[in-house]
């Protein structure tokens, strides 16, 4: 079947369509109907169903006699460190860690807040959690304290898991003070914490303290619990805009089918291919697609240690791809421009076997042409940018390359995905003309596996995400449809700005300042101005190596802007720095920079992978006119 078969057929019949998607997982108690709607808006999928996670994650496939598969691939260039875990003894690490867990009281229903760096025990936390229907909160790694203390009290964990600590390029993180400093502060007092002890810096333990092993030992393994359909699988806290972070709910049955239905449909791998996703536990995209997607589905994924460049080059990426036989590869677009920066030609891939590979997924954040460009003619196979959220779990639109690979339009994440009816709409929630620029909004039901509310807040789910467009999710990007049924995601709604009336997309911007070919990488926001209202304001880092000057580039993409978009965007100020603020998955923080430009209070996000980075974005602005002291 044709992509527009399977998406028709989905729009024909929504309940037939994702009952037939649950048949590939393994229920206890078959679920009777696919959607719940007594309660809308809020919608729940799969709701009488009984079934367990990480029995379809891990066990079944060991009964199924491939308990010899390799489940975990584990590269970690930062210690030097490479193993393998089959499905076996996936199962018997999870089964004790579950057992030790239960043993300490842990039950069904009860949270657990994760803390770990990228090792395969992350994954044994977060499985182990699932398999006696816990559910579990995972923390990125090295968080600060103030932080996990907020997260502690929101989800109100009875026990923390947590490694001792964590491994950056040059430099241990000990995770032990950092998480006696969020306990301190938090008003909920987890139970007992269970500690992970990595060689490299071993953590003092304290009296409600556990070590991973000694938790393990005396008692037996546990079984899967049956859990309903409903249940949640997990809390991930998404940052809010109140600067309170937004639980995200997961729920079990709509997660499995969901998940488990990309992985051939969209990711194109089959099981038994080995899926890397280059990401971190602490993301959703390590939840999905480090965690749960490739073993629900019987593949092999990598759990990768280390960085696009300086671990210890920028032929990371390529080693791990050529050693470990990689065929789907799932990363964000700053990765591939970090790469860009040390290497423009490309030239260190020619030494490694990269003929394995079917294709590059990219996701996070807009994919400039530029980047997906130069991806495509230095890997020689197909990129395919996807556009999905915290929020969905997975693709809202994308290339379905297992149903039929559609051509590539750069600059656009293709088309809608089953599930998913997508619509640009006007301020007053009217769909508007093919090739508008609106916001996009989701008509409801959202399809299984998206949260059905925020944890313990539903009126701030209601708040945040249905109110605006009554009978639609909105989504909080901007962007427009083609005639083709292409999407193009342009910017955050709230980086649409007003330039003398004229509402222009910052993402259109960058794409002709990624175009210059000393430009690495690029980001454009919206500075207050008294004439126009607001103006353009262009951040560039340059290539390596680049031998001209700051002036010289500057002068080059403001002739740029004005030949490609024209004199209404009011293209005139742009610098160049060394580096973009970013959270620790690659977004550009261009919210922060606006509040900095406009002499505006605002507050770092605990995401934020540098906050010195603020600092030098301030310089620069200065130089300019803005952010005065």
């Amino acid at each position: 079947m044709s992509y527009k078969e399977v998406y028709a057929g989905w729009q024909a019949d929504p309940e037939a369509f994702w009952m037939k998607a649950a048949e590939a997982i393994d229920w206890i108690k078959a679920p009777s109907k696919a959607l719940w709607d007594d309660d809308a808006p809020l919608y729940e999928w799969f709701k009488d169903a009984q079934v367990n996670t990480c029995y379809n994650a891990v066990d079944r496939h060991v009964e199924a006699g491939n308990g010899d598969r390799v489940a975990i691939i584990y590269d970690s260039p930062v210690t030097g460190q490479k193993s393998k875990t089959t499905y076996a003894e996936l199962q018997e690490q999870v089964a004790a860690l579950a057992g030790g867990l239960a043993a300490k009281g842990v039950v069904a229903g009860d949270r657990v807040v994760i803390y770990m760096p990228m090792v395969p025990e992350a994954l044994v936390a977060m499985l182990a959690c699932v398999r006696i229907g816990a559910i579990h909160s995972v923390v990125f790694g090295g968080f600060a304290a103030n932080e996990l203390a907020v997260r502690i009290d929101d989800a109100t964990p009875k026990a923390i898991i947590a490694g001792s600590c964590g491994i950056e390029p040059g430099r241990i993180v000990e995770y032990k003070p950092l998480l006696d400093g969020a306990i301190d502060l938090a008003t909920h007092k987890p139970e007992f914490s269970v500690i992970f002890q990595r060689p490299q810096c071993e953590a003092e333990l304290g009296p409600q303290d556990i070590e991973w092993h000694e938790l393990q030992k005396g008692v037996p393994p546990a079984p899967c619990v049956a859990v309903s359909g409903d249940h949640p699988a997990y809390i991930l806290y998404t940052s809010g805009t109140t600067g309170a972070p937004k639980g995200v709910v997961r729920p079990t049955a709509g997660h499995l089918v969901a998940l488990n239905w990309t992985m051939k449909n969209i990711y194109n791998v089959v099981p038994g291919d080995v899926f890397w996703a280059a990401s971190d536990v602490g993301w959703v995209v390590g939840h999905s697609y480090i965690c749960y997607a490739p073993l629900i589905h019987g593949n092999t994924t990598v759990v990768f240690e280390g960085k696009p460049v300086g671990t210890p080059d920028a032929t990371t990426f390529w080693r791990v791809i050529a050693e470990h036989d990689v065929r789907s590869f799932f990363t964000a677009p700053t990765a591939f421009r970090a790469i860009k920066r040390q290497d423009s030609k490309g030239e260190s891939i020619k030494n490694f076997d990269m003929s394995r590979l079917r294709a590059l997924y990219l996701a996070g954040e807009r994919a400039d042409p530029d980047t997906i460009e130069w991806a495509q003619e230095v890997m020689g196979v197909p990129v395919y940018d996807h556009w999905w959220q915290t929020e969905t779990g997975f693709t809202i639109a994308g290339n379905p390359a297992g149903i039929e690979a559609m051509p590539v339009k750069i600059g656009s994440p293709t088309v809608a995905m089953p599930g998913y009816d997508v619509q640009i709409l006007d301020e007053g929630g009217h769909q508007v003309p093919v090739g508008e620029l609106g916001a996009i909004a989701v008509k409801l039901p959202l399809p299984p596996g998206t949260l059905p509310t925020l944890w313990n807040a539903s009126d701030r789910f209601i708040k945040s995400y249905l109110t605006t467009f009554p009978g639609y999710y909105e989504t909080g990007d901007a962007g427009m449809i083609d005639e083709g049924g292409y999407l193009y995601i342009m910017a955050r709604t709230d980086d649409v700005i007003n330039v003398a009336g004229h509402r222009l997309s910052t993402g259109g911007m960058e794409e002709v300042l990624a175009s210059h070919p000393d430009v690495a990488e690029c980001a454009v926001i919206g500075v207050s101005d008294e004439l126009k209202g607001q103006l353009p304001l262009g951040f560039l880092c340059l290539n390596d190596g680049c031998t001209r000057t700051a002036e010289q580039v500057v002068a080059e993409v403001i002739t740029l802007v004005r030949e490609k978009i024209g004199p209404v965007a009011a293209f005139k100020l742009a610098c160049v720095v060394d580096r973009l603020p970013k959270t620790r998955s690659g977004k550009i923080l261009r919210a922060t920079m606006v509040s900095i430009a406009d002499g505006k209070a605002y507050k770092a996000p605990a995401t934020i992978d540098d906050p010195a980075v603020l600092d030098e974005v301030r310089l620069a602005l200065q130089k300019l006119g803005y952010a005065q002291p």
